[in-house]
Parts: structure tokens; C-alpha cells; sequence
């Protein structure tokens, strides 16, 4: 089958430190810091199985993946170049994982399937609210097309009772996410992310369990970098920031070093 790719098209990214190599659009969406803290913050153990709602280029699932040895793990991703990509990824850093190629909102081949673990990174935009980004790859990772509601209730019908939804997304749009979460999800967790100490949190980490009764919990912030001000082009992620991003580490094993 012809490639959807010309390779000049793509960049070979560095992600947790080096450990993993990842190819992505050279223009468009790409992935950065947020997949990475998806990854972190997915509470999986060998032997589970997990499901990527809108994987793109694979970034967050290999993350995982390379953390947590022996799970079974799905990606459904509706862009045909960039499920290629995934592939692509998957095959180079030798990961067994199987990437779908389908809108999320009609993926029959997952409706017999249940998942101990389902992960998203939804397009953080309203766009009735907003402005459209002219790339189509830009939009399509930023931009919402398919409403939460429906990330929000796939992801539902895919847990297995006692399964974890895990979600980073805008803080602007925390109220939609949770406007949406129905009584089939509890047990709410929400984990606000600031760039600084003392800054108002631009993303959020939510999760929740199926089937779950605890009451909702907010946590304290979580730090993203030392210092009240941007320092140039010095690295000024925070050392738990760090453990994450660059050794690979597990969000709540990160928030146990001290600053």
C-alpha cells in the first residue's frame, strides 16, 4: 500500500529524554509536553489492557507503554496520515500495539470490548467560541469537531466496571467535561497543572472510575517550572516536572520528590 508520507514531511522528536524517537508532522499539530503528562498520570500495571481515544502519532500510549511493561493497549485514531505514523512508531520502538484507523464516534470493531484503562487528550478548542486554525492537522489536534459528550461516552461504554477515564484538557473547559460525565462515572479526581507557582492552572488532569462513588476531589496544583518568569532558553522545569518529562517517571511516584 502507497504511503500516505513524504518522510521529508515528518521530524524524528525526542521524547523522555531520548528513550523514545517520534515521528510527527513537521507542520500542523505536534505533540509536546501534554500526551507525556497524560501518560504520567494513567494509573495502568502490567497486564492491563488500554484504550487511546484520538492517539495521533502514538505519543502518550508509547509513553505509557514505555513505562509499564505488558499491556495490551489500542489506539483509534480517525486521520489516516497520522494513524501511519503511529504505526510507523509503534513498529520502530518495537511496542505491540494495534492502531485503528476510524472516527472514535463509529469504531465497531471496539463495540464487544472492554478496557481496564481509557486515555484522551480531546481537541481543547470550542470553535463556537473560537477561530479555526487554517492548517488541517492543527486543527483537527486542537480544534473540537467531535463534541466531548461523545469522547466522554465512548470512553464510558469501553471501561470495564472499575475502569479508569483519564483526561487532560483546558481548564476553560473543566465545566464541559464534567457537565458531561454521567452516573456511570465517580470518584472524580481533578488535577490542575500551572506552568508557575501562584498561576492561574491552563490544563487540567481529570480522572475518574466506572462504576465509581468517592466523593470528587481537587488536588493541589501541580508545578510545571521553577521561577516566576520565563528565564530565556533555560530549562526551568520543575524537578518533579523533570522525573516526568524526562526519565519517564509516574505522576503520583513524581509527586512524591521534593521540589
Amino acid at each position: 500500500m502507497k504511503s500516505l508520507w513524504d518522510m521529508t514531511e515528518a521530524t524524528e522528536d525526542k521524547f523522555l529524554g531520548g528513550a523514545l524517537r517520534i515521528l510527527q508532522p513537521a507542520k500542523g499539530y505536534r505533540a509536546g509536553a501534554d500526551p507525556v503528562l497524560l501518560a504520567s498520570a494513567t494509573q495502568a500495571t502490567a497486564g492491563q489492557s488500554v484504550l487511546e481515544l484520538g492517539c495521533g502519532v502514538g505519543v502518550a500510549m508509547f509513553c505509557l507503554m514505555h513505562r509499564v511493561k505488558g499491556l495490551s493497549v489500542v489506539g483509534v485514531e480517525r486521520n489516516p496520515a497520522l494513524a501511519e505514523l503511529a504505526r510507523l512508531n509503534a513498529k520502530a520502538g518495537d511496542f505491540d500495539a494495534s492502531i485503528i484507523t476510524a472516527d472514535l464516534a463509529a469504531t465497531k470493531e471496539l463495540n464487544t470490548r472492554s478496557f481496564d484503562h481509557v486515555i484522551a487528550n480531546p481537541p481543547y478548542f470550542d470553535r463556537s467560541r473560537g477561530t479555526s486554525a487554517t492548517d488541517n492537522s492543527r486543527e483537527g489536534g486542537r480544534g473540537e469537531d467531535t463534541p466531548l459528550t461523545i469522547w466522554i461516552d465512548v470512553a464510558s461504554r469501553r471501561l470495564a466496571p472499575g475502569g479508569q477515564l483519564t483526561v487532560i484538557q483546558r481548564t476553560e473547559r473543566l465545566q464541559d467535561v464534567l457537565s458531561v460525565m454521567d452516573k456511570r462515572l465517580g470518584s472524580i479526581r481533578i488535577l490542575p497543572l500551572s506552568a508557575r507557582e501562584g498561576r492561574k492552572a491552563q490544563n487540567t488532569i481529570i480522572t475518574a472510575k466506572k462504576g465509581g462513588r468517592a466523593s470528587l476531589v481537587l488536588e493541589a496544583p501541580f508545578i510545571l517550572h521553577e521561577g516566576s518568569h520565563h528565564d530565556g532558553d533555560r530549562d526551568t522545569y520543575s524537578l518533579q516536572a523533570k522525573k516526568i518529562l524526562r526519565d519517564g517517571l509516574g505522576l503520583s511516584e513524581a509527586r512524591l520528590i521534593h521540589r
